[in-house]
């Protein structure tokens, strides 16, 4: 796994998702091999198979793509906002951002939209986060700053690059190395790290001299610095790479699960993804598959892994 897939928030930060935004899903995305769409957990269609793309809905709403342009609909699948744009956030805290650029970013300018798809902050930022706790990031000239919802600046734009808030904290750079904000905009952790991930659980991940580890809230290296790439904590556990292969340790740094697979996903529901030499399957926190490995083939018809996490816990609830 590339640093690109990870979940340190760089540059494309505009896509994450704040954590108090993102609702436990209803609908889930889906394709028929053609099309996307939306599907309950029964794996019936809510939303027919229609557009190119879909995102997982957000503050109620789901971005889709049609004809080469992005919308939203509602849970019932009606277009409140008709496709547009090339390139937009998710709705969080009643806003989404948007550019207003073409196809290959001429001119872009990113603003703020409601609900309705009316204009709430107009563009004017050459990057735009998403809104966490009432505030975003955002850039303006070269540097990052914290917008409120009426587009002013609560934090002034003085850091090199920056990362949506999460628990309280915001990782932001300052001469090539990162570091921590308040939502008052003071350094609580000084910049000293080479990238560094969002807190997640108490801890983030934090990479110096290539290594990877993780930290607590006063800066203090809770997980030494030991691993080539990690994921942030989810239910408890934190997917991480060493020698090559992927494990699963606990926040203490124990392992929980032993380094053993080509590809890690994050615990959702109680299970994750695992992948190895072109095959896929599920497993439980013990480690324990409980489906068999099948290719992994995106060409044809496919379910969301939130709905596979989901519907497997279901199942096994019945047994």
């Amino acid at each position: 796994m590339k640093k690109s897939m990870m979940i340190v928030v760089l540059v494309l930060f505009i896509f994450a998702l704040c954590a108090a935004a993102k609702e436990a899903p209803e609908l889930y995305t889906a394709s028929d091999g053609k099309a996307s769409g939306f599907i309950d957990i029964s794996g019936n269609w809510v939303i027919k198979p229609q557009y190119s793309q879909v995102r997982d809905f957000s503050d109620g709403l789901a971005a889709v793509y049609l004809d080469g342009k992005i919308g939203y609909i509602d849970t019932t699948g009606a277009l409140v906002i008709k496709p547009q744009f090339f390139y937009t956030g998710d709705f969080s805290e009643g806003l989404a951002a948007v550019n207003t650029g073409g196809l290959l970013g001429k001119n872009e300018k990113w603003g703020y939209i409601d609900k309705t798809g009316a204009w709430v902050i107009k563009p004017q930022f050459k990057k735009a986060g998403i809104f966490c706790s009432g505030l975003a990031a955002a850039k303006q000239d070269i540097s990052y700053g914290y917008i409120d919802k009426k587009g002013a600046w609560v934090i002034k734009p003085r850091f090199e690059d920056a990362s949506d808030f999460s628990e309280e904290l915001a990782a932001v750079a300052q001469l090539l190395k990162w570091g921590y904000i308040d939502s008052k905009g003071k350094m609580v952790i000084k910049p000293q790290f080479d990238m560094a991930s969002k807190f997640s659980g108490g801890l983030a991940a934090i990479e110096s001299k290539s290594m990877w580890g993780y930290i607590d809230k006063t800066g203090k290296v809770a997980i030494k610095l030991q691993y080539e790439y990690v994921h942030d904590f989810s239910e408890g556990l934190a997917a991480v790479q060493s020698k090559g292969m992927w494990g699963y340790i606990d926040k203490t740094g124990a392992w929980v699960i032993k380094p053993q697979f080509g590809y890690a996903d994050d615990f959702s529901g109680g299970f994750a993804v695992e992948g190895m030499a072109g095959k896929f399957w599920y497993i439980d926190k013990t480690g324990k598959p409980v489906t068999e490995p099948k290719p992994n083939d995106l060409s044809g018809a496919r379910r969301s892994q939130e709905w596979e996490k989901k519907s497997l816990a279901l199942k096994l609830k019945k047994k």
